[in-house]
């Protein structure tokens, strides 16, 4: 019996990670009939300007040559990103209406980190092993924030501890930084099953909860990692090949003054793109710059 149980839970383990998350929907699904082709949904349109107008940050300013006309927000569950069937809309407008509630609520960081720990609301936490929050220093002038946790960082509970995590610790070296001296984490705190891209509906019930620990944490300095990242707080329609290296403003409404910030390349991306690795580096120099000038 006890063998035939270690069975059973290794076949389970293998599913969740293959990225299934659901043994049967609540509706029966016919992959025959033709797709719905009815009126728009106006109650979730609504809900998702209400969602922009009130706690998407403002137009991001570029600091260097972008054009305006290019980088206007959007709503933030509504950005270009692989998107999974709704199989119930009011769930996630609930859902991130309350992390909005919950999350103006912290007064610190340890509120912060204590609210996302307890929050049950995202699909994700619920095939997590460990919810994966922060690491580094509190008080740093730098901040980084990476897109979603591996299997490696699900494990431990630490953002960046994978092959993704020993390339940036040797960027941030690169420009005399380390762990110690800059703040690290992501905007989604859940590994998706089988490392799939979160939805975007997935990122907007975290975002709450981003906003929020930007805001606490009050950096000098913005380092977004990676495309999804920097449309998510940018609210940018250009991939990240054409905004790396640049320098943008980031603030919301609970903000004395903007945030300087700059995408990068995500370190999964150098792995597999190795060729990408020196426009990473003269990123690297620009931000070593604007560190040593401040």
């Amino acid at each position: 019996m006890i063998q035939r149980n270690s069975s059973l839970l290794k076949d389970l383990i293998w599913q969740i990670e293959a990225g299934i998350d659901e043994c049967i929907g609540d509706e029966p699904l016919n992959h025959f009939s033709e797709p719905p082709t009815g009126a728009v949904d106006k109650k979730s349109v609504k809900f998702d300007n209400k969602v922009t107008t009130d706690y998407s940050n403002s137009k991001p300013r570029n600091l260097d040559s972008v054009s305006d006309n290019s980088s206007s927000p959007e709503p933030i569950i509504s950005h270009s990103l692989p998107e999974a069937p709704r199989s119930n809309s009011s769930d996630t407008e609930r859902a991130i209406l309350n992390a909005v509630s919950i999350s103006e609520t912290t007064n610190s960081v340890s509120d912060l980190r204590a609210a996302v720990e307890n929050f049950k609301e995202c699909k994700l936490e619920k095939t997590a092993i460990n919810t994966v929050f922060s690491d580094g220093e509190l008080s740093s002038k730098v901040m980084l924030i990476g897109d979603v946790p591996g299997a490696d960082e699900d494990r431990k509970g630490i953002p960046f501890i994978g092959s993704s995590g020993q390339l940036l610790d040797k960027m941030l070296a690169s420009i005399n930084l380390n762990r110690s001296s800059c703040y690290v984490t992501n905007l989604v705190f859940w590994r998706p099953p089988g490392d799939r891209t979160p939805t975007s509906d997935e990122i907007a019930v975290c975002m709450p909860f981003v906003k929020r620990h930007i805001e606490l944490v009050s950096p000098e300095l913005l380092v977004l990692l990676g495309g999804s990242v920097s449309k998510a707080l940018l609210g940018m329609k250009e991939s990240i090949t054409k905004i790396h290296g640049q320098w943008f403003e980031y603030s919301t409404s609970k903000m004395v003054a903007p945030i300087v910030a700059i995408p990068l390349y995500h370190p999964v991306h150098l792995l597999s793109s190795p060729a990408y690795k020196r426009d990473a580096w003269h990123d690297l120099l620009k931000i070593k710059e604007k560190l040593t000038n401040k």
